[in-house]
């Protein structure tokens, strides 16, 4: 099942449960806009390429839209629809005052040169300068973009609108990004795995954990997580998949991949068969990749007590409804990879304000905020006798939905 598809499945079944008017379950699903546009750039040998942009905005009733700008070749609009859509309720489950977007340009990032690159952002921001903004739409980095994307993003925008730092977040430091925003969504997904361990009676210190990705938010979450004493056995990204079942020492393996080592060749732990990674022995899962890696052919060997889903869309629905009757815990994305947007709407708040924070307060209102959106969660799943999936789903919804009907849907 692809992205759109279970992410309208999770939020009909949510709606279902919540008893929404028909029409109203139908406004929510319909995207407020769906913009497509050619940038055509000049590449440094002279020759023209063209390049197809895409940017969803999919609600606006909490609040400006929200979401990430992605560079990849197989970037889709069904996806970037699914996701947009998914915001939507990601930033109503952590309670941040946003709305749901997504973008994307189908290319290849590391086939362009820096300079092309940035052309390419630069047109597209040209394209679409009109129809987002500080209150209007907010883009942010994802999938083959940065924060140096954003300071082209920002430049390229205030060039039409005037000094507009809070149009995107993500950005430089030095050009008013957050403190903290680097390690925020693997810091909230610790923060979370907390949150929902406590709830067993358990801690990550002691427990052990397997990691499927060490991008920005695997490599965070695995340093957290070590620093709290948690016993990280088993990780993998596209150099290799690596274990110690006696645990992996992780500022080493940062050491050893900064210094451009593969996992492969790290010397503290053995190679091992990646298609092994999501069903190794462990107390807790983090799928912090692809969307769709656990899935009905995996989902009945995996071993993990719970799955902390890091990643957007890890779980497929069938395989979901396999591991709710194995007894695997599973903590959606919607909420476990909420900090990303929560430190964007802090840096957001700072860039209008123009004040900004010390590294300690946005971790502790980081804090603040997952540890508040959990018990809001738990309350909603004892109300509604479902999963934290559905928990979560009927969370955001519901508050979409009271501020839609407070605002005169139907006028």
């Amino acid at each position: 099942m692809n992205a759109l598809a279970a992410t309208s499945r999770n939020f009909r079944q949510a709606a279902r449960l919540l008893g929404l008017d028909s029409k109203l379950e139908k406004s929510l699903l319909i995207p407020f806009r769906e913009i497509k546009v050619e940038c055509t750039i000049p590449k440094d040998d002279g020759t023209l390429a063209s390049f197809v942009g895409f940017r969803v905005q999919h609600d606006n009733a909490r609040g400006p839209m929200k979401g990430g700008i992605r560079y990849h070749p197989e970037v889709d609009p069904d996806e970037v629809n699914a996701l947009a859509q998914l915001m939507t309720w990601k930033t109503a489950v952590a309670a941040v005052p946003y709305g749901g977007a997504k973008g994307g340009i189908g290319c290849s990032p590391g086939d362009l040169s820096r300079s092309e690159l940035e052309r390419l952002t630069r047109v597209f921001t040209q394209k679409i300068h009109d129809l987002i903004g500080t209150h209007t739409d907010i883009p942010a980095p994802d999938m083959g973009t940065n924060s140096q994307t954003m300071a082209w993003i920002f430049d390229e925008y205030s060039k039409f609108h005037g000094h507009s730092p809070a149009v995107v977040t993500g950005k430089p430091i030095d050009l008013g990004g957050s403190l903290g925003r680097d390690a925020a969504t693997g810091r909230g997904v610790m923060y979370a795995t907390e949150a929902l361990l406590a709830e067993y009676g358990k801690s990550i210190s002691g427990s052990t954990f397997v990691i499927q990705g060490f991008g920005n938010v695997g490599s965070w979450a695995a340093q957290l997580i070590h620093e709290k004493g948690g016993k990280v056995i088993a990780l993998g990204d596209v150099s290799g998949t690596i274990r110690n079942k006696a645990g992996i020492d992780v500022p080493a393996l940062m050491k050893h991949r900064n210094e451009g080592g593969q996992l492969k060749d790290f010397h503290g732990a053995e190679v091992m068969d990646s298609s092994e990674l999501l069903v190794h022995e462990c107390d807790v899962l983090l799928p912090c990749a692809l969307g769709g890696v656990l899935n009905k052919d995996n989902a009945p060997d995996v071993k993990a007590k719970f799955i902390i889903e890091a990643a957007n869309h890890p779980t497929d629905p069938e395989a979901d409804e396999i591991l709710t009757k194995k007894g695997v815990v599973v903590l959606p994305d919607i909420y476990a990879n909420a900090g990303g947007v929560i430190v964007s709407y802090f840096e957001w708040v700072q860039n209008i304000q123009g004040f900004m924070w010390e590294e300690e307060k946005v971790n502790m209102e980081l804090h603040k905020y997952m540890n508040s959106a959990f018990q809001h969660i738990k309350a909603m799943c004892k109300s509604q006798d479902c999963s934290l999936r559905m928990g979560a789903f009927t969370l955001g919804v519901n508050r979409v939905a009271r501020a839609t009907i407070l605002r005169g849907w139907e006028a």
